[in-house]
């Protein structure tokens, strides 16, 4: 990122100097509805994810309860884990792994602790992740106004 500052020098005996402009260079992330060139990743990333949030869940689930014996349990994790994770940092432990984000299809932004469990629930309904547009947004996605893109490198 490239920042221009432009600084100048009044005259006189206290010679200060006064900041006359601050500009940032670098553009602003073009939200995925907006892009026209905007390529979703790849299912074999997104499938990776999973897995590995699932087996995060089933061990989280095998603290206070029996997942062979209680199938709900790690559901509601997954649920859960949705909704925090997503809604606050836009990765699941998962997606952070494989390099996804899920996103604000509009602008970009997280997608918030409400929208993140609400996807969360229609996700485990497995269903709706199975029915995709030309974005390769299942309907969890397009219900919740969210999209998983590529997470930046860092």
């Amino acid at each position: 990122m490239a920042i221009a500052v432009i600084v100048g020098f009044s005259g006189g005996c206290r010679g200060g100097a006064t900041l006359a402009a601050v500009t940032d260079t670098a553009a602003a992330p073009v939200p995925p509805a907006a892009d026209p060139a905007f390529t979703p990743p790849g299912l074999g990333r997104r499938f990776g994810a999973l897995v590995i949030d699932w087996v995060l869940c089933l061990m989280v689930a095998r603290s206070f309860a029996d997942p062979v014996r209680d199938g709900w349990p790690p559901v509601l994790v997954l649920i859960l884990e949705y909704g925090f994770f997503l809604g606050l940092f836009a990765q699941t432990p998962g997606m952070y792994l494989t390099r996804l984000r899920c996103v604000a299809w509009a602008d970009g932004g997280r997608i918030g602790l409400a929208r993140g469990l609400l996807r969360g629930l229609l996700l485990a309904l497995v269903v709706p992740a199975l029915i995709m547009d030309e974005h390769r947004r299942g309907l969890h996605d397009r219900l919740t106004g969210a999209v998983v893109t590529d997470a930046p490198r860092r």
